[in-house]
């Protein structure tokens, strides 16, 4: 009786997501890590001006400094893959702040805007993806049930940060200048560190306190035994090569699982999410652009963007609540397709807008839809692949979305060059993030569902559940109790139990002399005579 301690011979706790305790610190510190990945490339555009003076350069030249750090962010996606498999999470973070923090300290120091392009744009950007990619993973491992809303309160930090990174820079490059601005923001990616810091490991310490404690609860269950101790320590011994020899296998892990390959989902998620990619960020990039040449003040054109931001901040957390209720995450899927139609149609139908209150009514709804898609994009692949194969399909993702990220917005910049109208424009991005939704919702249905309905039905097994994390450690919980059970049998027993074996087993050989069926023998195997008699029971009535 008591609480149970594996020091006193009790079975250990299942290994699970604890779904809280410090698994809200890693959130915390996914929440600071999205922030600083998808708003500092924007957040550094206000520096983009005084730049260009200092250096005697362009827009685009300066332009490519955002573009660089995105392009890194997204397409190191499987070295990042590999470093994670290889060392963990945390070691790969902690490389990744330095990193980040040193290019915007050298970069302050810079004489020339390819210098530029090598520290703020190359070192500050692989440092973030260092970062990035690892939080996601670890919040993948902290949380299950819990997850959805997890993945929408993490989104949250990239409207949360630009909306205060973008003012804050524009505050330091007023009063210590460009360089000055720099070295602070380097100082502040030190953060970064901080958060890889906080992402303890969770599975390899619960395992092997699991591991001990079983060895122990085995062997104090087994030398009380008159005249067995030796049998009993054979047999944990038996038990320990048995599972070094299951341990075998996971040594030639692999730095990059390219078997999600032949999952199914995984290849239509990836092909939805490439089509989304293309239209995705060309209207936010061109509506302050649109609506000055509409006629709107410059100070109220920048607006619209913070009325974006600030929806977004407050429907990316609510999304990943409704995402993580009990009649709705089976279904995630479809609420990501809808989300992605929901962005699309806002943004086909905002193409004629003339007024600034036009103007403001899209941005409302552009808000809430993009942060729909920003808090379910991660947990749809999560859904997916499951936590085990994460980090090699966020890094393909990933890698697959560089791309896109290259394709969409520079043509569309094109487009309106050679065109000269911007309604065309919103017309086509928004007809490719409608496609990316219907052909996600139909391949799903069509592919995924029917599937599994043409497959028979499983089985039910209680120890071999396909289900969570957190099914598969409890069968694993299971099965070592069940193999303490069946390598000793319990050293107390009382009278009454033995009248009652020595009664059942004259019944089993009435049975077997009158059937001519047969039993296997065992030595007081009670529950074995039990089990094989009801079977004889049940074919006699049946003939």
């Amino acid at each position: 009786m008591g609480r149970a301690d594996p020091e006193e011979g009790q079975l250990p706790a299942p290994v699970k997501p604890p779904d809280g305790g410090w698994g809200w610190i890693v959130l915390l510190g996914c929440f600071v890590i999205t922030g600083f990945s998808y708003a500092f490339p924007k957040a550094v555009s206000v520096y983009f001006k005084e730049l260009m003076k200092d250096f005697h350069v362009g827009y685009s030249d300066t332009a490519w400094i955002s573009s660089i750090m995105l392009a890194m962010l997204y397409g190191t996606g499987p070295v990042c893959s590999i470093m994670v498999n290889q060392f963990g999470c945390r070691p790969v973070m902690l490389i990744g702040g330095l990193l980040a923090s040193s290019g915007m300290i050298l970069a302050s120091f810079t004489t020339n805007i390819i210098e530029l392009y090598l520290t703020a744009g190359v070192l500050t950007g692989l440092g973030m993806a260092l970062n990035f990619q690892p939080s996601l993973i670890m919040l993948g491992t902290y949380f299950d049930k819990r997850r959805p809303l997890a993945n929408g309160l993490a989104a949250a930090g990239s409207p949360v940060f630009l909306s205060s990174l973008s003012p804050l820079g524009q505050v330091l490059l007023e009063k210590f200048g460009w360089r000055g601005g720099f070295l602070i923001m380097g100082g502040l990616l030190l953060n970064c560190c901080t958060c890889g810091a906080v992402m303890r490991p969770l599975d390899m310490g619960m395992k092997r306190k699991m591991e001990k404690a079983q060895d122990k609860y085995e062997a104090k269950e087994m030398l009380p035994i008159g005249g067995k101790s030796e049998e009993g320590i054979s047999t944990t011994d038996g038990t320990k090569k048995a599972k070094k020899a299951k341990k075998k296998p996971k040594k030639g892990k692999k730095l990059l699982d390219f078997s999600i390959f032949s999952n199914r989902g995984f290849i239509i998620y990836t092909i939805s999410k490439f089509i989304l990619v293309l239209g995705l960020f060309v209207p936010p990039i061109l509506l302050v652009n649109y609506a000055k040449d509409t006629g709107v003040p410059d100070t109220e054109a920048a607006f619209l963007l913070s009325i974006i931001g600030f929806i977004d901040i407050f429907a990316r957390p609510a999304c990943g609540m409704v995402a993580g209720l009990k009649w709705v995450r089976p279904h995630v899927a479809y609420l990501f397709s809808f989300a992605m139609l929901f962005n699309g149609l806002t943004d086909i139908c905002s193409a004629r807008a003339s007024n600034y209150t036009g103007l403001v009514i899209f941005c409302v709804f552009f808000g809430i839809s993009y942060g729909m898609v920003g808090a379910l994009q991660f947990e749809v692949l999560m859904a997916i692949v499951g936590s085990q194969k994460f980090s090699s399909a966020i890094g393909l993702v990933l890698l697959i979305e560089a791309f896109a990220v290259l394709i969409g917005p520079p043509s569309a910049g094109r487009l309106v060059d050679a065109l000269k109208n911007y309604e065309v424009i919103f017309y086509l991005a928004g007809s490719e993030v409608v496609l990316s939704a219907v052909f996600l919702a139909m391949a799903t249905y069509c592919c995924l569902n029917q599937g599994k309905k043409k497959e028979p039905p499983p089985e039910k097994n209680p120890s071999t559940g396909g289900g969570s994390d957190t099914e598969e450690a409890e069968s694993d919980v299971q099965e070592a109790e069940e193999h303490s059970s069946d390598n000793h049998q319990p050293a107390h027993s009382t009278d009454n139990a033995m009248v009652a074996a020595s009664e059942e087993a004259n019944h089993v050989a009435e049975e077997q002399s009158g059937e001519g069926g047969g039993c296997p023998e065992g030595d007081g195997e009670v529950l074995a005579r039990d089990s094989c008699s009801a079977d004889q029971t049940v074919e006699r009535d049946s003939f």
